[in-house]
């Protein structure tokens, strides 16, 4: 199993296993990613009323599993800690 060290000095860093994230975050991390509605449509029921430009952000647990997708910054960190999840943003 690889450490956090490992994976930190790992040539190509962006090469993470979900597995491998979900441990560098913890059970209570949740990652913040700013998405365009257009890069959703068919993944998201609803979305195709947006501008495809419009800025949603979603809400990810460690291991990559999908938990919310809101329309501003600020409400997905306090929708996640309101539910006691620690965000963090990712680009």
């Amino acid at each position: 199993m690889k450490t956090v060290k490992d994976i930190l000095e790992a040539e190509d860093p962006l090469e993470i296993s979900q597995e491998a994230l979900a441990r560098l975050g913890g059970p209570k991390t949740v990652y913040i990613r700013e998405v365009l509605a257009g890069d959703l449509v068919g993944e998201v029921e609803g979305l195709e009323e947006l501008p495809a430009d419009a800025k949603l952000f979603s809400v990810h647990l460690a291991d990559g599993t999908p938990m919310a997708l809101l329309d501003g910054r600020e409400a997905a960190f306090e929708a996640a800690r309101e539910y006691e999840y620690e965000p963090v943003s990712v680009h």
